[in-house]
């Protein structure tokens, strides 16, 4: 990171972004051509390793891109305000971001499925239940993950007066 006075380096900072935000954003590529798509997300943080979780309609170009290329870059951001300045290049936001590399996997096993599903639905709703989806629910769907390999968290705060 170019910007290391804006680096977040705290692990438990870190993931507090990634509970606190509801969007995320996956960069796919096909041929050369990006593709980015803002996504609900859930997501699991166990022995030191990230993992998030998708769901999706079972065909659409994001689903072939992933068929055909699941290497994936994520990007999360939350906390954004405009920074006013009297001069138009003085202008600024804050913002916590979080952004990071991976692999996307289909989930095929429905208790798999369902742990995906569970978690997209904590993160969006802040309860951490237990849901039931009938089974035509589950066949309706593509639940997928992201092993993430790589992240990077970064800020800038709002100046304080």
């Amino acid at each position: 990171m170019r910007r290391k006075d804006k680096e977040i380096t705290d692990i438990d900072e870190k993931l507090s972004i990634i509970h606190k935000c509801k969007i995320c954003r996956i960069a796919l590529s096909e041929k050369n051509k990006p593709y980015i798509i803002p996504l609900n997300y859930g997501y699991n943080f166990e022995n030191n390793l990230l993992t998030l979780f998708f769901h999706s309609a079972l065909e659409g170009k994001k689903m072939e891109m992933m068929k055909n290329n699941n290497h994936a870059c994520f990007e999360i951001d939350c906390d954004t305000k405009l920074i006013e300045a009297g001069n138009p290049c003085k202008y600024g936001y804050a913002f916590r971001s979080i952004i990071g590399f991976g692999k996307i996997f289909f989930l095929e096993e429905t208790k798999e499925k369902i742990e995906g599903l569970n978690r997209i639905m904590e993160q969006q709703t802040g309860k951490k239940e237990i849901y039931e989806y009938s089974q035509e629910a589950l066949n309706n769907v593509v639940v997928y993950k992201m092993a993430v390999e790589d992240f990077t968290g970064k800020q800038k705060d709002f100046p304080s007066n």
